[in-house]
């Protein structure tokens, strides 16, 4: 039976804080291979969830570099994997930029619709969502200095495990 588990957002943005200027040891950098922010967004939604979902393919998961799911690493493929979950991890609802909260992820992408970063939220503050993120490190950016077309605010709801 799939029971809820929660999120913790504090975790997340705590997560997020220690290494936004580091990598863990525990994850491959994936900086010289496409950009590793996606990766970082997704070891800040594990730490705020402690759970992954071992569906081959289609799951949520990192063990190594070669034992992990495209949605760990991909802009899209994590995307598809928190709108579209029902089963084991995290998943999440698409909202609006002022419905943000700590621990969420903006997704930002150019005019013709194709995502290309995953920032982390970590702070909502007057009017401005600060942010986190790999590739180009970043700590507690505002999210209004970068350049983007589209953005896709991204909503972790909580996260389910078998109990």
């Amino acid at each position: 039976m799939l029971i809820e588990t929660g999120y913790n957002r504090d975790a997340a943005v705590a997560y997020a804080q220690k290494w936004a200027f580091g990598r863990n040891p525990r994850y491959l950098d994936f900086e010289d291979l496409g950009g590793d922010c996606t990766n970082y967004a997704s070891q800040c939604i594990y730490a705020g969830c402690g759970v992954m979902n071992y569906t081959p393919v289609y799951g949520w998961f990192y063990d190594s570099a070669s034992r992990r799911t495209a949605s760990w690493t991909g802009v899209e493929f994590l995307y598809k994997f928190l709108v579209g979950n029902r089963d084991v991890g995290p998943y999440a609802t698409q909202t609006t930029l002022d419905q943000l909260e700590p621990g969420d992820l903006v997704q930002l992408g150019d005019a013709g619709g194709h995502f290309y970063h995953s920032p982390v939220v970590v702070s909502v503050a007057y009017g401005e969502i600060y942010v986190a993120a790999h590739t180009f490190d970043a700590w507690m950016r505002p999210l209004s200095s970068y350049q983007f077309a589209r953005s896709r605010p991204l909503h972790i709801m909580g996260a389910r495990k078998y109990g």
